[in-house]
């Protein structure tokens, strides 16, 4: 019991917990800015009739193929996607990129073989080659 009782206390545990939570929360608003928003001002474009493709079908040798919900459901997920992105993941990086400080460089770039190297090394450990006689500037003949 005690093992159980310290995989509940667990940090991670619950970390997951509300990242579940938030997650299906999420999704339904997601879902319901894509049926309420997007798929209106699609249908608004296009003559102001939604796509469904839910009746579309084929039969080979009396099996039924309704390829049409499939097709419904990759253009929802591909619109789900689109207004992620552009929503969520677009803003996101650029308010993160704000908070991101200039770090210094601690790596080089080998003149022969364009490896990134530390800073001190005075001999490249991809092709060998001595740097402290090979200028920076200077590209070697090839």
């Amino acid at each position: 019991m005690s093992g159980f009782k310290k995989f509940l206390i667990r940090g991670n545990l619950v970390e997951l917990a509300v990242a579940v939570v938030v997650g299906a929360t999420f999704s339904g608003l997601i879902q319901a800015l894509v049926q309420d928003l997007i798929t209106p001002l699609i249908a608004a474009v296009t003559g102001g009739k939604q796509p469904d493709f839910s009746s579309y079908k084929f039969t080979v040798n009396g099996a039924v193929f309704k390829y049409g919900d499939f097709v419904n459901h990759l253009l929802t997920f591909l619109i789900v996607a689109a207004v992620v992105y552009w929503l969520v993941v677009l803003p996101m990086t650029r308010f993160l990129s704000l908070f991101d400080t200039k770090k210094e460089a601690t790596e080089k770039k080998c003149p022969e073989c364009l490896s990134d190297i530390p800073l001190d090394a005075r001999r490249c450990a991809f092709c060998t080659v001595e740097l402290s006689t090979v200028p920076a500037a200077e590209k070697p003949p090839a």
